[in-house]
C-alpha cells in the first residue's frame, strides 16, 4: 500500500512560509474580501500512485486578489514556486520530486466582481520522508 502525503497540508504549510502576507488555505469562507490576497490549494480528483511509495497528486491552486493584475502576478510567483522551487525539495514530512503544470495560470470566473481569481493545475510526484 502506498504511503500517501497529505499534499494540501504540505503545500499550505510551505506556501504560508513563502507568502507570509497572504492567506493560504484549502477552503474559502465568507471573509474572503477581507483576506486578500488568498492562495487556495486543493487536491482534485486525478493522479495516481505506483502501489509502493510514490504518489502523483493533482492540485488546483487559485489566487484571489483585489485586481486582475495582482492576481496574475501572484499566480506567476506560485507557478515558479511549484515548477522550480518545489522540484527536488524535502521537508520533515515529504519529498517532492518532479513537478509540472497541467493548466497554465489563467483568469477563472468568480461570482464576486470585487475580486479576481487566477488559477492553474499542477501535478506533483511525492512520497513521505523515510
Amino acid at each position: 500500500m502506498t504511503a500517501l502525503v497529505d499534499i494540501e497540508l504540505e503545500l499550505i504549510t510551505r506556501a504560508t512560509a513563502r507568502w507570509p502576507d497572504s492567506v493560504v488555505r484549502d477552503e474559502l469562507d465568507n471573509s474572503l474580501l477581507s483576506e486578500l490576497p488568498t492562495i487556495q490549494i486543493e487536491q482534485i480528483p486525478g493522479g495516481g500512485d505506483d502501489g509502493l511509495r510514490l504518489s502523483r497528486p493533482v492540485v488546483d491552486i487559485n489566487v484571489y486578489a483585489a485586481t486582475r493584475a495582482d492576481a496574475i502576478a501572484l499566480a506567476g510567483e506560485v507557478h515558479d514556486w511549484v515548477t522550480r522551487d518545489l522540484r527536488g525539495s524535502v521537508s520533515t514530512n515529504a519529498v517532492i520530486g518532479r513537478t509540472s503544470c497541467l493548466s497554465l495560470p489563467a483568469a477563472r470566473p468568480y461570482e464576486n466582481t470585487a475580486l479576481r481569481r487566477v488559477g492553474a493545475t499542477y501535478e506533483l510526484f511525492c512520497h513521505p520522508v523515510s
